[in-house]
């Protein structure tokens, strides 16, 4: 066995590496900063909960910013951005725990800051250096592994074409095996074909080879057993690449039910620790922000009973988690009208029906403040895929591709395809396929850091939209 195959069986230990490297950064920073700031020692209970808080807090956080699973590739620049977020968001956190609890008084906020800074310089310094370990490794040869792929057609083209795309994963594709003799000797997306499978062992011989990947379609299962049976007295590791890169896919992931092994091709994001922690966000954040607003709200209710006849409130059966539907509030920015059963006009430019005031309110997004009601009866999310009316569901689920998908969450107040450009009036299906894209690529890559960016671009484009009717 050769040494190199340690790292490349235990390649997550540099992932373990940053996790506890990133926790040890920001709480050696937060007692410099006491020792610098304070120095009374034994230290005060309130610091030492705080510093606790963060250790939790860190690799929480970080891991919702992407730093651990993407950390390895990509640039060094976005990555340091990424941290400097990340650590943004937990002295924010800590900031709102200290406000709520009422124990900010008992901290020294040039602790805080000077916490704040060291732990920034630190964690920079760690992953700088991180990087450069790494590299080091890869150029002894000890994170590298060689990858023999059985399939030189499309599936096979593909796999080998992201392989290298990943350069960072440190494979390497040293072959290609295919029974097409058109297609032996060729060159296929710059990696020779060097035969057919039953030569695979010659290869394995001569040089040395890590794993074989089968990129064969499924109706190939005659021949991968045989591949399988030649490969008999090999200790290679063997991987079947399923073909699925035709499929619209949702967080997919491969599993196990009762012993059985199943790969899940569309699966929601919020189970287990996710749907906790997105629950407490939105509720937390709800009740905030409807105390913050409330004086606001009264006055946009007051102004809509006094300039139209009506209830002050809209209220409307859309489809929220799960497809199971909902009731939504917003404020009323339309005259009384009565519409055809089973059918739902959209508001489009120079709609006679809505208001002066309505359209005031539409523009700015000021009648979706109601929802966050919404939010803290469990029906909504702060973010979220936008909630469309039942008719339209039931338009658009055969016209757009992975429609329905939308709905594996809760449906939100704000989104990531809203602060896109993509919202208001959908009058033709291609604007509602962007939609629904941007909505899929939420979901897809959901974290709770990736909420408070869009809750944070929210704040500067996601309000006034002039295609708001």
């Amino acid at each position: 066995m050769r040494t190199s195959g340690i790292l490349r069986e235990y390649s997550n230990t540099f992932a373990w590496l940053a996790r506890g490297g990133d926790v040890l950064m920001v709480l050696l920073a937060a007692l410099i900063a006491y020792s610098w700031r304070v120095g009374l020692w034994p230290m005060d209970l309130f610091y030492q909960i705080a510093m606790v808080l963060a250790i939790l807090l860190v690799p929480l956080v970080f891991s919702s910013a992407g730093i651990y699973h993407s950390w390895r590739g990509g640039g060094m620049v976005a990555e340091l951005r990424r941290i400097t977020l990340a650590l943004a968001g937990v002295i924010s956190l800590l900031i709102i725990l200290g406000f709520v609890t009422k124990s900010g008084a008992f901290f020294s906020r040039l602790w805080l800051g000077g916490w704040a800074l060291l732990a920034w310089g630190f964690l920079m310094l760690f992953h700088v250096l991180l990087r450069f370990v790494l590299r080091w490794v890869r150029q002894q040869g000890l994170n590298i592994r060689r990858i023999v792929i059985v399939g030189a057609g499309d599936l096979g083209r593909e796999v080998v074409k992201r392989i290298q795309e990943a350069g960072w994963t440190g494979l390497k594709v040293v072959g290609l095996y295919d029974d097409n003799p058109e297609l032996h000797h060729r060159m296929v997306a710059g990696v020779k074909v060097r035969g057919a499978p039953n030569s695979l062992q010659k290869l394995m011989r001569r040089k040395p080879v890590d794993e074989v990947w089968l990129a064969l379609p499924l109706r190939a299962d005659k021949r991968m057993k045989e591949i399988l049976h030649d490969l008999r007295y090999s200790t290679v590791t063997v991987r079947f690449v399923p073909d699925i890169f035709g499929f619209r896919l949702l967080r997919h992931s491969m599993g196990a039910v009762a012993g059985i092994p199943v790969m899940n091709l569309n699966a929601s994001p919020m189970v287990g620790i996710n749907r906790f922690l997105k629950a407490c966000c939105d509720r937390f954040l709800a009740m905030v922000i409807l105390v913050i607003i409330s004086p606001l709200m009264l006055v946009i209710a007051l102004a809509v009973k006094l300039t139209s006849s009506g209830p002050v409130l809209f209220k409307q059966r859309r489809l929220g988690w799960d497809g199971k539907p909902i009731k939504i509030y917003k404020f009323r920015t339309m005259q009384l009208h009565e519409e055809l059963q089973g059918q739902v006009v959209q508001a489009c430019k120079g709609d006679s029906r809505v208001t002066k005031l309505g359209a005031m309110l539409r523009r700015s997004s000021l009648d979706e403040l109601p929802q966050f009601i919404n939010v803290l009866q469990g029906r909504m999310s702060i973010v979220g895929p936008r909630p469309h009316a039942i008719e339209h569901n039931e338009q658009y689920k055969d016209l757009v591709e992975a429609y329905m998908q939308r709905h594996k969450v809760k449906p939100g107040i704000t989104g990531w395809a809203q602060i896109n450009g993509w919202r208001g009036e959908t009058d033709t299906v291609e604007k509602m396929k962007k939609r629904v894209e941007y909505d899929l690529y939420y979901i897809e890559h959901w974290s709770v850091w990736f909420d408070f960016r869009i809750i944070f671009l929210t704040l500067f484009k996601g309000f006034y939209n002039k295609n708001a009717y």
